[in-house]
């Protein structure tokens, strides 16, 4: 990304942010998880507003990834509370598939139907999901190709594409549900270096539409374009946050200071 579009991608993200909503999208009070007796969460407290963007980092392990997946329940919390756009996060499964439909996700792997090309990929969910008819269903997967830049990839299958192009065709098929929230989980940890541009810029677009969005991720100069707050995790405790400018240079905490030493 230039030194100009960067710019002009920070005085957009600075715009929404001060126009952000005070309407709490995401709420966690007292968030606690455990595989066996390795406690990964505790005591989450995170209020996430409508239309923020926040970057979740912090070392191997430290909860970062858990703490998203709690979200949409693929990872069940054991304490305290999630609210997801007003709904309780319970073992309620209706209250589940609800929340799942207003939430995308997009993983480390691309998570793609190798069997189906990548139309059928992007139409699957809103014709099985949301009962749209056929017909506008894939005129709505092209429009999201289109903003991921890839249309002329419709017909081909994943495995004809590189992996920068399927992680596109992932986040496209997210934005194919119309979800309110997207989250995502070192998205660019599978790629090559060169793929990891391209995905990154299609990120950035995206959360230049006001999106609510949070990305666990390393790539700082990223976190530092378009997040309103970077969340520093490690040991299963949120160790600090901060508005970008004032995290990187200004970081607080000693664990954090170490941190950023190592990657920036």
């Amino acid at each position: 990304m230039t030194e100009t579009k960067m710019q002009e991608t920070q005085e957009i993200s600075e715009q929404l942010a001060s126009a952000a909503s005070t309407e709490v999208i995401i709420d966690f009070n007292k968030v606690n998880k455990w595989y066996g007796s390795f406690h990964v969460l505790k005591d989450i407290d995170l209020t996430v507003y409508h239309g923020e963007r926040i970057v979740i980092c912090g070392p191997s392990g430290s909860g970062k990834s858990t703490l998203i997946r709690c979200i949409n329940n693929l990872e069940e919390h054991q304490g305290g509370s999630i609210v997801v756009d007003g709904i309780t996060l319970n073992k309620n499964l209706k209250n589940i598939d609800h929340i799942r439909t207003e939430v995308g996700m997009v993983f480390q792997s691309f998570n793609l139907f190798p069997h189906l090309n990548v139309l059928d990929n992007l139409t699957l969910g809103p014709i099985w999901t949301r009962k749209m008819p056929k017909a506008e269903a894939q005129a709505n997967a092209m429009k999201y190709l289109e903003r991921v830049k890839i249309p002329e990839q419709a017909d081909k299958f994943p495995g004809q594409l590189s992996g920068g192009q399927q992680q596109r065709v992932a986040i496209a098929r997210s934005l194919c549900m119309n979800p309110k929230i997207m989250l995502f989980d070192e998205p660019t940890s599978a790629l090559d270096p060169e793929m990891i541009k391209e995905v990154l810029d299609v990120m950035v677009e995206l959360a230049d539409t006001g999106m609510t969005m949070l990305v666990v991720t390393h790539e700082m100069n990223f976190a530092k374009t378009i997040a309103d707050r970077v969340i520093f995790m490690d040991d299963g405790d949120i160790i600090e946050e901060n508005e970008p400018n004032e995290f990187f240079n200004n970081p607080q905490h000693e664990r954090t200071k170490l941190f950023l030493s190592q990657i920036l």
